[in-house]
């Protein structure tokens, strides 16, 4: 039995050894170099692929089955001369026993310089899709091919044989791929993309085990031109049957440059754990952490539906960053704003919602600088920019991210300003003897841009906005709400409205930015909002000429894309009145005083012992055409006095010109100057004002019309007259004769 066993083994040893020897023969003596043709044939035949190898071919036998390939490329039977892959090198080896055992046991994998080349031809047939397809068969005169299921007594094609559920087991010691490239072209859209330099390596690749990966790639685009370094490293853990890929430890990093940075660079790093799974048609992103420059973002994300629309879920968190220098570093840097100091503080935290063609940021928390909001904002359709927004902000100062002034509009209201100074120099309040002031001449409104048409005429938008304390235009605004909406080019603002300095406003308008020309309509209410907050000077001391309580009704329309323009172009109606008020720095009762002085031919003793004129109201309507405004009714009810006036209010120069006319009962304070005593001839005289100049002085540029008085002594001197012919009838007729007659005589002299 021993001896069996001996020789037993000694067979065996023989066995190996001619095994041994009939693969070294194998691969020593028999070269598949002789075998290139046959090869490139039984591709063709069983692969229908066009193999070309133009280098030489390595191979071992046992205990590996190696193969080696050089200079080798595939092409589609249908255009066998154009290549979409070729190699300069691909080594591989596989152990032979396993293969047995449905086992793939593989030493290092290499291929070296592989180019793949994709092309979609203007039609849209990719030249992939013909990897793999015989050519058609050649037609029979007067009868088509037919394949061979179709031919005449073949027997039906036997059904696919059952495979093994048994999949075949991996196990390759390292994948390496060297200056790989892939193109991608779509003759079609015009389009381009490439990755070059693709450098790949992993360690032990087994199914269900941590496989270290890392890859790096340089990537282009043609439309627009763009470049990116890239960098991917992580442990890949797969499951074929489940369908399962896990890339845990993922790191992405790179940088890209190109058009849409305008020349400047983006650098980027994104983090986290990878895992897709088509079975259940499900992926996720976890521990998602993203920098792009100086921005820093952390969350996660998930989606689900991969075979149909896939929809994405998460949570995004973006610390706080300097928005302003972030769009500057990608090449889109911010337009000038009022405040050069605004988006430099900017961070988020939402829950995100989308599909292929929205996103929606839901319970959205932003802080903007000093300003807190929360809500939603939307994109409810990417290719009609569909945007809605329903945001509720603490404080937010509307002013501070205006556009900035242009050196032109700077100007303009440096001269403005200037004029009007020089006005006010000359317009001494007081007694009116100095000369009436100009018309204004310097226009007060910039020519600068104020809408972005081509955006305004694509957009779609919703929009709900509240604020605490909204500031607009340096009017601070309490609990405002804004509501609008926008389609087609058509804006409508369908209010807005809050409170102010303890009244309430009122807005709504169009904006229709369809035509050439945008054309606006907006239609406003105020009610009881001190009036000086709208009128007050540029400058920090400057008075405004009035203080009162407004109350405005306007409806105005206007065209054009500048405040100069709409101004120029203002067309409408309005109806105001002011209660409580003052008039500031101009003492319209002195004014008057000089006037009865001189009517009395008569000098004031004393000094103006005030400043201001309080009133009760002061009303009237507007009838705007082209930026200037008719006011025919002018009312003010002032204690002791009765003031009406005609005139206009050119808002193109923010000039005034009005005839006023006002009735005095004199002075009335407890030690009245003599010259300013009225007597009963002047009771019911209307003395006549010309108010001209720039509306920031207001009441000061008053002066008394001297042409008017004139003829206001011309009808006191006839009054006097007719007033001792009454006298002296009075005295001849006596109690001669009855009343009537008396009545009768002195009417002959009103004639």
């Amino acid at each position: 039995m021993k001896a069996f066993g001996k020789i037993l083994g000694l067979g065996l040893l023989g066995l190996l050894l001619i095994i041994v020897a009939l693969g070294f023969a194998l691969t020593h003596l028999f070269d598949p170099n002789d075998y290139k043709d046959e090869i490139r044939q039984l591709a063709r035949e069983k692969a229908h692929v066009e193999l070309t190898l133009n280098g030489d071919i390595g191979w071992s036998l046992f205990p590996w089955l190696g193969l080696e390939l050089h200079e080798a490329s595939i092409a589609t039977l249908n255009n066998p001369k154009v290549p979409f892959a070729d190699l300069q090198m691909l080594g591989l080896s596989v152990r032979v026993l396993p293969l047995l055992r449905r086992e793939v046991q593989m030493s290092d994998v290499r291929v070296e310089g592989l180019n793949l080349t994709l092309t979609r031809d203007a039609n849209g047939h990719g030249n992939w899709e013909d990897i793999g397809k015989p050519l058609p068969e050649p037609s029979v005169a007067g009868n088509p091919a037919s394949s061979p299921a179709e031919a005449p007594g073949s027997a039906p094609a036997p059904a696919q044989a059952q495979t093994s559920e048994r999949s075949v087991k991996l196990d390759i010691d390292s994948l390496t791929v060297n200056n790989a490239r892939v193109l991608y072209t779509d003759e079609k859209a015009g389009q381009s993309y490439g990755a070059e330099s693709i450098q790949l390596s992993t360690g032990p690749v087994h199914e269900g085990a941590n496989i270290p990966l890392k890859a790096s790639a340089f990537l282009s685009a043609s439309q627009p031109n763009l470049k990116a370094r890239t960098e991917l490293t992580g442990e890949l853990r797969f499951d074929r049957k489940l369908k399962r890929y896990n890339l845990e430890d993922m790191r992405l990093s790179g940088e890209t440059s190109g058009e849409p940075l305008a020349g400047k660079t983006l650098t980027f790093v994104a983090q986290g754990q990878v895992l897709v799974d088509l079975g259940a048609n499900v992926a996720s992103w976890s521990g998602l952490k993203v920098s792009a420059n100086q921005l820093r973002a952390l969350g996660e994300l998930n989606l689900r539906d991969l075979d149909k629309a896939p929809q994405v879920s998460g949570g995004l968190s973006i610390a706080q960053f300097d928005l302003r220098t972030f769009l500057d570093g990608i090449g889109h840097p911010l337009p000038a704003t009022a405040d050069p100091a605004v988006f430099k503080k900017l961070e988020l935290v939402t829950r995100l919602e989308g599909s292929p063609n929205s996103l929606a940021l839901e319970d959205l928390a932003v802080k903007l600088d000093d300003s807190t909001f929360s809500g939603r904002v939307a994109v409810e359709d990417f290719a009609k920019q569909a945007l809605r927004i329903r945001l509720k902000g603490d404080t937010f100062n509307a002013d501070r991210y205006l556009p900035a002034k242009s050196e032109q509009a700077k100007g303009a209201s440096a001269a403005r300003q200037a004029e009007v100074k020089q006005q006010e120099a000359t317009a001494v309040a007081g007694a009116g003897s100095t000369p009436l002031p100009n018309a204004p001449t310097q226009v007060a409104w910039s020519t600068d841009k104020l809408l972005p048409v081509d955006r305004l005429r694509a957009l779609d938008l919703q929009a709900d906005l509240g604020f605490g304390a909204l500031t607009l235009d340096k009017l601070p605004i309490s609990d405002a709400q804004l509501n609008a909406s926008g389609q087609g080019g058509l804006l409508t603002l369908q209010t807005l409205r809050g409170s102010l300095y303890n009244g309430t406003f009122e807005a709504k308008g169009t904006v229709d930015v369809r035509p050439a020309v945008p054309q606006l309509g907006i239609n406003t209410k105020i009610n009881r909002v001190p009036v000086e907050h709208f009128i007050k000077g540029e400058s920090p001391d400057q008075q405004p000429p009035v203080k009162g309580l407004l109350t405005l009704n306007s409806d105005l329309t206007a065209t054009g894309n500048s405040q100069k323009a709409l101004v120029d172009t203002l067309n409408g109606n309005a109806s105001f009145s002011i209660n409580d008020g003052v008039l500031v720095n101009a003492n319209l009762e002195q004014q008057l005083c000089q006037a009865i002085a001189t009517l009395n031919r008569k000098q004031l003793s004393g000094e103006p012992r005030g400043k201001d004129t309080p009133f009760q109201e002061l009303r009237g309507s507007l009838v705007i055409r082209n930026g200037v405004a008719s006011n025919p009714d002018l009312k003010a009810r002032i204690p002791g006095l009765t003031v009406n006036g005609h005139g206009d209010l050119d808002l193109r120069v923010l000039g005034m010109d009005y005839n006023v006319g006002v009735v005095v009962e004199g002075d009335q304070r407890a030690m009245p100057d003599p010259a300013c005593q009225v007597n009963e001839r002047y009771v019911g005289v209307e003395v006549p004002l010309r108010c001209r100049g720039p509306l920031e002085l207001g009441a000061k540029a008053c002066r008394l019309d001297q042409d008017g008085l004139g003829k206001v002594a011309a009808k006191l001197a006839g009054n006097r007259l007719k007033d001792k012919i009454d006298q002296k009838l009075e005295e001849k007729l006596g109690d001669k004769v009855s009343p009537e007659l008396k009545d009768a005589l002195k009417g002959l002299f009103k004639r």
